[in-house]
């Protein structure tokens, strides 16, 4: 194993007198997941007390609980707090220069997942936190003791976020324009690491959802580019292009076996459509979904030789609690072997406003507390997010909205008679609202393309899933119907089915989201 490179610790975990960064502006393009590299920590097992305790102390230990007063109660199953930083080091100049990462840290998380195991170990829930929300920060570093629960989510002193009734961060009303209470101030979710580190963090999100964390862990871009390295790639799979200029992603559709530094730029990339950082995390999402199959399904558990190889790799820049331990590890993984992509969930916070102004702030991102409330709760009970549901009569990949819900127009752009009338009649037999007759479009086109109205960017996803390749073309003041051109680049619809309706923000199982 490579000498391991020791990084200095985050702001909140330097002693005092320490020198502190300058607050950097909190946007950042900087996000990579931190579930693949947990995954590893977790399924340690098989491969000998000498080999895991070599493995254990190659890890870099964080003080995320010590000294936190009030709470929340533990749980059934086990939650681990998965952040990634933008920490760089360890990368040299021409993979700096080659994946976009020539940037400042902003000493900042750009990820948050929060993951539960259940109590069986034959399930795993994944839930993105986005690193927009807004919450209600201590005014200035303190110790997790001494900030008041009110301080960090609640809309007066009064309410209690660490009980199961108040999941929700802040009401909406008094957020930036009311009276806050006294020694706090408005943030987004991500400033609690630089001026906190991970124990403001850790705690911040407990008070948020009511739900006790029992492990962290930390990952920054040189860890998460060893660890998909060290597997082989991962597999990812598009209907559509994916582009980003700030990244330099660069994806045609179909499927592409992503190295270490194009997994990082895909996981990061939030500038490929309307979507922003939703559909980010719905990209990390889909990703951990692919490397749990890889990992589950590829026989490293059962390759002691194997597994030691690629957790001393994965390990070597990762931050842990300090109770995080090889005991642990053995423990945990015993029972994960079960784990599989079907038995894994993914989902995201539900929102009520993606646009939520906050003065001397900028646009944040404010929670549903109702349908947060639902997903906490069910988080707290070791429920599964997604109900149990039949397989589909007709085989098809599973979306992100109920093709029922969209509404689509067919135009013919080729010389080849009957092609809008056979498409609509496909696209119809999948499930989208076809009304009208099929068109005849004014001008030929080279390839099949797709007008959409931007508000309906989601919509539009699911419609490019039944028709890989097609061109998407924003439309501003379009409205909600979707207008198909076909080029002569087109065969076939491709079937899709709507996602299984559950508790949260799109819940899936994995299986709805690795590639076929």
């Amino acid at each position: 194993m490579p000498p391991i490179r020791r990084r200095p610790p985050p702001p909140g975990d330097r002693p005092p007198g320490g020198r502190r960064p300058r607050r950097r502006p909190p946007i950042r393009w900087s996000t990579r997941i931190a579930g693949g590299t947990a995954l590893l920590v977790i399924t340690v097992s098989g491969i000998g007390h000498a080999v895991i305790d070599g493995v254990n102390g190659a890890i870099g230990r964080v003080d995320a609980f010590g000294g936190m007063q009030g709470r929340p109660d533990g749980t059934k199953g086990t939650n681990f707090l998965l952040v990634g930083t933008d920490g760089r080091d360890g990368l040299d100049p021409s993979d700096k220069r080659r994946y976009h990462l020539g940037g400042a840290p902003c000493h900042c998380t750009d990820t948050i997942m929060l993951v539960h195991l259940s109590e069986d170990r034959q399930r795993a829930a994944v839930v993105s936190i986005p690193r927009d929300s807004y919450v209600r920060l201590p005014a200035k570093p303190a110790p997790a003791a001494a900030a008041s629960p009110a301080s960090l989510s609640a809309p007066a002193p009064s309410a209690s976020p660490a009980s199961p009734s108040a999941p929700a961060p802040g009401d909406g009303k008094s957020a930036g324009t009311g009276p806050l209470p006294p020694g706090t101030r408005p943030a987004k979710i991500n400033e609690a690491y630089a001026d906190g580190g991970a124990k403001l963090t850790v705690h911040t999100v407990e008070q948020l959802t009511g739900v006790h964390i029992d492990h962290y862990l930390e990952v920054d871009f040189s860890s998460f580019m060893k660890t998909v390295d060290v597997i082989g790639g991962v597999k990812v799979c598009t209907p559509v292009p994916l582009k980003d200029a700030y990244t330099g992603l660069d994806l045609a559709p179909g499927t592409t076996t992503l190295d270490g530094g194009q997994a990082l730029q895909y996981v990061r990339s939030r500038h490929i459509d309307g979507s922003a950082d939703l559909g980010r995390m719905q990209r990390q999402q889909r990703f951990l979904a692919q490397v749990i199959h890889k990992i589950t399904s590829g026989g490293t558990l059962s390759n002691p030789v194997e597994l030691s190889r690629v957790a001393g790799t994965a390990l070597g820049s990762v931050r842990a609690d300090q109770g995080l331990g090889a005991g642990d590890l053995i423990a945990l993984a015993k029972g994960l072997k079960g784990l599989s992509a079907e038995s894994s969930e993914f989902v995201s916070v539900p929102l009520s406003d993606l646009n939520y102004r906050v003065p001397g702030i900028g646009s944040t991102v404010k929670w549903d507390e109702t349908k947060a409330g639902e997903l906490w709760a069910a988080i707290r009970a070791d429920r599964p997010l997604a109900p149990p549901r039949a397989k589909p009569a007709h085989l098809g990949a599973a979306v992100g909205v109920d093709p029922a819900r969209i509404r689509v127009t067919v135009a013919n752009g080729t010389d080849t008679d009957g092609l809008a009338a056979d498409a609509q009649k496909a696209l119809r037999a999948t499930g989208f609202a076809t009304p009208g007759l099929p068109l005849t479009a004014v001008h030929h086109v080279g390839r099949t393309m797709i007008d959409y109205d931007p508000r309906w960017d989601r919509s539009v996803k699911s419609l490019a899933a039944a028709l890989p390749g097609a061109e998407l073309v924003p439309v501003s003041g379009q409205g909600a119907t979707m207008k198909v051109t076909l080029g002569p680049d087109y065969t076939k619809v491709t079937p899709v089915r709507a996602g299984a309706g559950a508790v949260g923000e799109d819940a899936v199982t994995g299986d709805e989201e690795v590639c076929p």
